[in-house]
Formats: structure tokens, C-alpha cells, sequence
């Protein structure tokens, strides 16, 4: 008994000592954020204790100035580069391109953020165009996935997904910015809808004015049952 006591002892010193080393070396090689059961699993730590050395490092990394940080995001730890050096990260990586979201990808991201799980149909009737190419490049990209079906319906519902989390730095949908503080107010929206239930005088045609000729309306890329006008994407 006394003789392997002492390498008991060792064996645990030396995992003691490398927890933190081990830490790093899992999180350089994530594709995703690990949350902090996952790391005590495969370090064979407490759990406690792999959470108390992430925040020991994610501290030591910021007051060392490092170009990169650890964060909890999305229920799990990973690496970033900092925020600091985005520009610097983005040219070498990019190239001075960068593929970004249209106004129309980002306004159907946003329905389906705060109505999620929502049908495509009904980010179709919300937005007033057809958003099938949008969504196609929203799914393409990850930010958006399925979520079962409509019981009522059978169409396919989506919400945002875990990679959304990421990007925009929050940990779960509840962390949404509100929307009231965005919204028009209610004074000023009750005069808007007041003008336009007003009615309108039809002016009269002038005497003797020849007719113009009528050419074929063209919709707004937003309007009516119009679609957009591109998949979502746009290089700048």
C-alpha cells in the first residue's frame, strides 16, 4: 500500500499541473464553442475546477494585452481574435473582400430571430416579397436551420441557430435587444395612420391635355409580391 501511494500522488500532481495547458490545447483546435462538462470529461477534471482555470486564463489573456481572448458564447468556451485586430485579420484573410448580407438577408434574419420557429411562408407575408433565395443563402451560410414542422400546415419551420450565437456574441436568443426601443412612437404612428385614412381629392385633368402614354408599373424590390433581387449576398 505505502509504495504506490506516492505514485498516486505524483500521477495527480502532474494532471493537476497540466490542466490549464490541456485546456488550451483542446480549445486551439475547436470548430465550436465546448462547453465547460465536455472539457471535464476529457481532461478528467471537476468540473469547478476546468471552469475556474478558464476564467483564471480568459483573464491572463486580456491583462497580457493578447491578441486573441477566450469567451463564453453560445453555452460553450472558444478563441477569438480580438475585436481590436478585426481589421488586421479580415485583410489577411479576406483579401479586401468580404461577402456580406444584404439589407433584404439581414431584415429576413431578423424576422426569424424574434418569431422563431417561424414558416418561410410567413416571413414571406411579413416581409411582402417571396424570400426562398434568401433563405436558401441563410441556410447555406448556417445562421439559420430547420426546426420541425407546423403542426396545423406541415411547412417547415426554421429558427436561427447556434452559429448565429456566435457571431453576434450572445449566448441565448433571450439575449435579443428589444424591439420597443426601435419602434416608432405611438402618437406619431396613430397621425401617420389618420393621414392616410384621410381621403385624397382626385385632382381634375386640364382641359384639352392629351392623354399620356401609360407604361408597365415596376414594383419595389420590397413590395408587393415581388422577390428579391438576389440570393442575399453581396461582395463589398
Amino acid at each position: 500500500m505505502s509504495d504506490t501511494q506516492p505514485d498516486e500522488r505524483e500521477n495527480l500532481d502532474v494532471a493537476v499541473a497540466d490542466l490549464r495547458p490541456s485546456l488550451e490545447a483542446i480549445l486551439m483546435v475547436a470548430d465550436q464553442p465546448l462547453d465547460k462538462v465536455q472539457l471535464a470529461t476529457t481532461v478528467g477534471h471537476p468540473t469547478d475546477a476546468v471552469e475556474a482555470a478558464l476564467l483564471e486564463l480568459a483573464a491572463e489573456y486580456t491583462d497580457q494585452g493578447r491578441g486573441f481572448e477566450l469567451r463564453n458564447v453560445a453555452g460553450g468556451w472558444r478563441y477569438y481574435t480580438r475585436e481590436a485586430y478585426a481589421a488586421v485579420v479580415e485583410g489577411f484573410i479576406l483579401e479586401g473582400q468580404q461577402a456580406r448580407l444584404t439589407q433584404a438577408a439581414l431584415e429576413t434574419l431578423a424576422v426569424v430571430a424574434y418569431k422563431q420557429p417561424i414558416s418561410r411562408s410567413r416571413v414571406s407575408a411579413i416581409r411582402g416579397v417571396s424570400v426562398d433565395g434568401v433563405m436558401r443563402t441563410l441556410l447555406t451560410r448556417g445562421l439559420v436551420e430547420e426546426s420541425g414542422q407546423d403542426a396545423e400546415t406541415g411547412a417547415n419551420l426554421y429558427r436561427t441557430s447556434t452559429y448565429f450565437l456566435e457571431r453576434i456574441g450572445i449566448t441565448s436568443i433571450e439575449d435579443l435587444p428589444e424591439l420597443a426601443p426601435y419602434l416608432p412612437d405611438m402618437d406619431d404612428l396613430e397621425d401617420e395612420l389618420t393621414q392616410m385614412a384621410a381621403p385624397h381629392p382626385v385632382p381634375e385633368p386640364a382641359p384639352e391635355q392629351a392623354p399620356q402614354t401609360q407604361h408597365p408599373s415596376h414594383q419595389a424590390p420590397h413590395s408587393g409580391e415581388g422577390t428579391e433581387p438576389d440570393g442575399g449576398t453581396e461582395i463589398a
